[in-house]
């Protein structure tokens, strides 16, 4: 494991850590403690400028699948440094800034973790080779966002606002993941590097298209390009500080890193200059303009980022160009255009995010950020308002700000597009400067409102002059340093052009250089009397005279139809989608488990029933060699049937329950019969367990009450039971009969021992072999306890809680709770809102016979032992973590019906919920310690060892992750039982 795999592990396991240790914090705000590892990642990447600027690249292989070349392998080349150091400085700032934006008051330790979480997630991104694992990272800062974006989740807007980006976001990965697919199956491998390597060879594959307009659609939906932007502007509805980082440097920088490494594969093509050039010109020109109509100034920070987002994006669309001429004088001048796109990529980070923390100032000391409200504050925030005037301009690209570089840099690049005489670019390409100006005069425009509206003119906030102030000093440092920051590299820009910028550009455009070579990459202030400057002369001049006359022409946005928006048009799809998805749902879900149960059996039948004509001479019915039946197999069977068949003639649901537990007890024999004490052992604590949990769900249910069936309602029922009988008889046998592959059991059977050091080959296969099925199988299994405890737990309205609801205590709220309108809050819908204390009286179960309660305190102790025993003993002889903990399970279970759940929560006072994230911790853990070494996810090994007493022992990495198995399994079970086992 390298560095670079520590520098993405970090953010997240600091994070889980500080999650669960947050009781800590109640006299230090979290954040102090989260802002050690921004810190130390960007201490960590800054003294990495000088390796990579050097060409010294550094990389870190951990194998996880070799079979289908997935893997982390980590790469840190010049782009990659860039935005890693913009999301880890950003980053600094952020969380300084969020320790006094926070209260701490709120939950902070879901707060950080989410923030953390994401944290990782985009170094994940940026430095990922693989494209497979670059994928999980992306939807993982989707799903990270999602959260950030709705942390204040009794605000309807809020939630809103996260189903939206995730959506949209959601989509475009899968996109970019059909992408992959197509890369991979073109080339055979899913390294980036690679690819590069070979993009000379499938430039001509009937996939390549395909993949350039997959990749690009994930690209265009994370960074909010037209038509895709709609997600931006409402996700601005997350607290200020994570609008900060996630919207100036991080999660919408994500699309425009993967444009930028993956320009060397398609740079070149017509398709992808003219997607990558006309959207992002599209999305420059869209957002400057709507940011003008805006009074909200979170929102129009939002259209101003999809506008500026738009200006890099054309710029590396432009840029690509200079590969269609490849390696010479030709493409040098084309070149600009890509180093424009890296410059203002940094640029815009350090100016925007210095603006969203003006904006969250102010909001924070006003309670408003409408501009309509606002006015004259520089008098009581001089240092705040300083900030934002800096930040304006440097975003309108006027001297001596770092965006005044970057943007003539811009306007260089469209003139010089001009002479481009390639992709039937002709007197079209006239458009892409024209299109430029006019979007920089609104920005002009929109960079002038920000700064002016809000702090120039008479005061119209609503609070008096005697509480407005300037923010305290602790949440002036962050804009206070990006502002300096905009003036230091606005001054002497050449800090960052053979450090930064120069390496990522080789990245970028490594077709351009030879050996060692360099880009001459060298930035003024000054450099002459150009098109460009006459350009921002005139941008200046219009962009004041329309600021002047804004309210003139300001009403010319109200004349544009609402109805034919985007966003209207989006919510249209999505409301329609949710109502005929609804109709459709209601027409066979109708609450009926047996309707249920008809429509999943038969489309089984008729899936198999095609299988078999499909398939046809490759299925072979093959008898002979079959074991006869012994009498104890033939008795067994006919009783077996007998009580399946007697199950549904039960009078009451006792004996249903019975009747169910008998064959599972007597399926429990058959395999004692077949030799399969695993199998055995499992089966029978599984259908005891079982049958317990049917009787204290039944406990809650009234009688059952038997009414007459229609012939219909009967004829179906035996119609599809005969059928799916036949079928499975006829699977069954054509499994047995046919065998096109070689057996892989005696490969498991040779190899039990000798590779896993086991000699019991189910546990071996368990925890070894197949040991990612069972770590997936008790993710579901936590899952599914989750979802159980969550449904009894919901409070739901009267009308569903029936007979319950005197049981419920008196629900108390939080006196610092904030009451919301019934309007804003979308959780009265669903209860359990955050502040109260409402809770359940529970009537735990109990019984009174005497004899059940003395046996119990004897064989639960026997039971437990027995537990013990087949955890060890499992890796030799029947038994593993699984069974242990389902046979611990089961001795609880025998307590709590003894005595009552009570008894459980005194005698063992765990939260059994967070014993099952132990587990699942403990058995991902296990699995991923296996990256130290170098070795795939859960790959496990073992030796023998000379122990006291015990003598030569045999030691097994296996047991930790079974540990995790056995823990996961017993947390999973107690939450259900003791669930379900309350009257509330």
């Amino acid at each position: 494991m390298s560095l670079l795999h520590v520098a993405v592990i970090l953010p997240f396991v600091v994070g889980m850590l500080l999650s669960m240790l947050h009781r800590f914090f109640r006299k230090v705000h979290m954040g102090w403690a989260v802002l050690l590892v921004p810190v130390s990642l960007f201490v960590y990447f800054v003294s990495l400028i000088s390796n990579v600027s050097e060409r010294n690249t550094l990389s870190g292989l951990i194998p996880w699948i070799p079979s289908l070349d997935i893997g982390f392998n980590f790469y840190l080349d010049g782009l990659s440094l860039l935005l890693s150091l913009l999301i880890t400085g950003i980053g600094i700032l952020v969380v300084l800034y969020s320790i006094y934006y926070m209260d701490q008051k709120e939950a902070l330790h879901r707060f950080y973790l989410y923030l953390l979480m994401f944290m990782g997630a985009m170094l994940g991104v940026v430095l990922s080779d693989n494209m497979i694992v670059l994928y999980g990272f992306w939807e993982l800062t989707s799903i990270t966002s999602f959260l950030l974006i709705a942390f204040h989740y009794k605000r309807k807007a809020s939630t809103s606002g996260a189903q939206k980006s995730f959506l949209i976001t959601v989509f475009g990965g899968f996109a970019m993941l059909a992408g992959f697919m197509l890369m991979y199956l073109m080339t055979g491998t899913f390294s980036i590097r690679a690819t590069i390597a070979d993009w000379g060879q499938i430039q001509e594959n009937a996939l390549f298209l395909p993949a350039l307009v997959l990749i690009l659609i994930g690209a265009f939906t994370k960074s909010a390009q037209f038509p895709f932007h709609i997600w931006l502007p409402d996700a601005m509805e997350a607290p200020t500080p994570v609008s900060a980082y996630l919207h100036s440097a991080t999660m919408v920088k994500a699309g425009i890193y993967v444009v930028a490494r993956f320009t060397p594969i398609f740079g070149g093509q017509g398709l992808w200059f003219w997607l990558v050039t006309g959207v992002g010109i599209l999305t420059l020109c869209y957002g400057s303009f709507l940011a003008v109509k805006k009074n909200d100034l979170k929102a129009i920070l939002a259209y101003s980022t999809i506008s500026q987002l738009g200006l890099i994006m054309s710029l590396f669309g432009v840029g690509s160009a200079a590969l269609y001429f490849g390696y010479g004088d030709s493409s040098a001048m084309y070149t600009v255009a890509t180093t424009a796109a890296l410059l203002h990529l940094f640029n815009h980070a350090t100016f925007k995010a210095a603006l969203f923390m003006v904006v969250g100032i102010v909001d924070h000391e006003t309670g408003t950020r409408d501009i309509r409200k606002l006015g004259g504050l520089a008098s009581f925030m001089p240092i705040t308002f300083t900030v934002a005037l800096i930040g304006s301009l440097a975003m309108a690209g006027i001297p001596p700000f770092n965006g005044f570089l970057s943007k003539e840099l811009f306007f260089q690049a469209m003139v010089e597009i001009t002479h481009l005489r390639i992709f039937g670019l002709g007197s079209w390409s006239i458009l892409l400067p024209v299109l430029a100006w006019l979007a920089s005069v609104f920005t002009l425009i929109y960079a002038l409102i920000i700064a002016f509206k809000t702090f120039l003119g008479s005061t119209r906030s609503e609070l008096p002059a005697e509480k407005m102030h300037e923010a305290p000093i602790g949440m002036l440092i962050p804009p206070v340093t990006l502002g300096i920051l905009v003036i230091v590299f606005g001054l002497f820009p050449n800090l960052v052009a053979m450090t930064l910028i120069e390496p990522a550009m080789a990245a970028v455009l490594p077709q351009l250089l030879s050996g060692n070579e360099r880009f001459d990459v060298h930035f003024s202030l000054w450099h002459g009397l150009t098109p460009e400057l006459i350009m921002t002369v005139g941008v200046v001049a219009l962009g004041v005279t329309l600021y002047k006359l804004l309210p003139k022409w300001r009403n010319l946005y109200e004349h544009y139809p609402q109805g034919l928006t985007i966003n209207n048009m989006y919510h249209v799809v999505l409301d329609n989608l949710q109502h005929y998805a609804r109709k459709w749902t209601e027409a066979y879900m109708n609450g009926s488990v047996r309707n249920y149960l008809v429509y999943i059996f038969s489309f089984t039948v008729a899936l198999l029933v095609y299988a078999f004509f499909r398939s046809g001479e490759n299925i072979t019915w093959n008898f002979q060699g079959n074991a006869p039946f012994s009498f104890y197999e033939a008795v067994l069977l006919i009783t077996l049937i007998a009580a399946a068949v007697s199950i549904p003639f039960a009078k009451n649901r006792l004996s249903a329950v019975i009747m169910t537990g008998a064959v599972g007890y007597l399926v429990t024999l058959l395999f004692v019969l077949f030799r399969a004490p695993d199998l055995a052992l499992t089966q029978m604590i599984v259908e005891t367990v079982s049958v317990a949990l049917f009787l204290l769900c039944f406990y809650h249910l009234p009688e059952l009450q038997r009414g007459k069936s229609s012939r219909r309602y009967l004829t179906v029922n035996g119609i599809v039971a005969i059928a799916v009988g036949i079928v499975m008889t006829f699977v069954a046998l054509a499994a047995s009969g046919t065998a096109s592959l070689e057996s892989i059991s005696t490969f498991f059977l040779q190899e039990a021992y000798n590779s896993a050091g086991g000699k019991n080959v189910v546990n071996v296969l368990l925890v070894d072999f197949r040991g990612y099925d069972t770590l997936l199988e008790i993710m579901v299994l936590g899952v599914a306890s989750l979802s159980i405890y969550s449904m009894i737990n919901l409070n739901l309205e009267a009308k569903d809680l029936g007979a319950r609801l005197k049981f419920r205590k008196k629900e108390t709220t939080d006196e610092n709770d904030v009451e919301l309108d019934d309007k804003d809050d979308n959780t009265k819908k669903y209860g359990n809102r955050e502040g109260t204390t409402s809770s359940w009286d529970t009537v735990p179960l109990q019984s009174n016979d005497v004899l059940l309660q003395t046996t119990t305190k004897v064989v639960v102790f026997i039971i437990l032992t027995f537990a013990l025993h087949l955890f060890f003993a499992g890796h030799h002889n029947p038994g593993g973590g699984f069974i242990g903990g389902l046979v611990t399970a089961a001795a609880l279970v025998l307590i709590a019906l003894a005595f009552s759940t009570d008894t459980i929560r005194k005698a063992l006072p765990i939260d059994f919920r967070m014993l099952t994230s132990i587990g699942l911790a403990i058995a991902l853990l296990t699995g991923a310690g296996s990256f130290l070494f170098g070795a795939p996810f859960l790959s496990q090994t073992f030796g023998y060892f000379e122990l006291p007493l015990l003598g030569e022992t045999e030691l097994a990495t296996a047991m930790l992750f079974d540990i995790g198995v056995y823990l996961a399994v017993l947390g999973v079970t107690m939450t259900i039982i003791l669930q379900i086992g309350e009257d509330r």
